[in-house]
């Protein structure tokens, strides 16, 4: 029984990425950021409790790549589709009748489809991950929930910290295309990054991760939302520097 306890929880991860999707689509960034952040702690939770229990097993590793293809994904692509949606001019129209929604395209329409690039770095890097035996102690590439969360602090900043500068800065195409090319470089480059795996809770052997913890938790209540671009920075500067 106790085997199917850590695969309960990864199923939660997709119900709540599903309905992030919902939301996501629906362009409510608010409960699309709050169904995603709710689903990788359930992805945090679930190799944990895999570990704790010795019940590691494949169909559970299988089962957490389909789930964070769809909360660290395709809502993180969906989310800068919205993004370029509102950076460009009006060129989509939704019309809302009961649970259809319409949409309107012009021929200048094609701009925020560059977004889905992110899904697909992300299913391209959950499917290396699958078959690669070095990303056991460590990651190849920066984790899609790391990735998906860097991607929603941009709708979060400008919905919780907005200012003229700040919205100007995340509405701007050009950032926004450089943003979704550096997050797909990010996916899948050749860097050892840290996993927050703890074995021990030993000083010595974690200190690389207790400082990005310490960190992130500074950053955080200085910056808010505004604090997550550079908690990933961060974590690769940590990741780069720890031996």
């Amino acid at each position: 029984m106790k085997r199917h306890i850590p695969n309960f929880v990864t199923l939660l991860n997709v119900f709540c990425g599903s309905v992030a999707v919902i939301f996501a689509v629906n362009g409510n960034m608010k409960l699309t950021a709050l169904f995603v952040f709710l689903g990788v702690f359930f992805d945090f939770f679930d190799g944990l409790l895999a570990r704790k229990l010795k019940v590691q097993s494949n169909l559970g590793l299988q089962l957490d790549s389909l789930a964070d293809m769809i909360t660290s994904g395709l809502v993180p692509g969906l989310v800068m589709f919205h993004l370029f949606n509102l950076a460009g001019p009006d060129w989509m129209e939704f019309g809302v009748n009961q649970s259809i929604t319409v949409l309107s395209m012009s021929s200048n329409s094609f701009l925020p489809f560059f977004g889905l690039l992110i899904t697909l770095a992300s299913a391209y890097r959950l499917a290396n991950f699958n078959i690669d035996e070095n990303q056991t102690d460590a990651f190849i590439g920066l984790p899609t929930p790391a990735n998906a969360l860097l991607i929603l602090s941009l709708p979060l900043i400008m919905e919780y910290q907005s200012s003229d500068i700040m919205n100007a800065i995340i509405l701007n195409k050009w950032f926004l295309i450089a943003v979704t090319l550096i997050s797909c470089y990010l996916l899948n480059a050749n860097i050892k990054l840290l996993a927050l795996k703890f074995k021990n809770w030993s000083f010595k052997d974690n200190a690389a991760r207790y400082m990005l913890i310490i960190l992130a938790a500074i950053l955080i209540i200085l910056l808010h939302f505004a604090a997550i671009p550079l908690i990933i920075l961060v974590y690769i500067i940590i990741s780069l520097l720890n031996k």
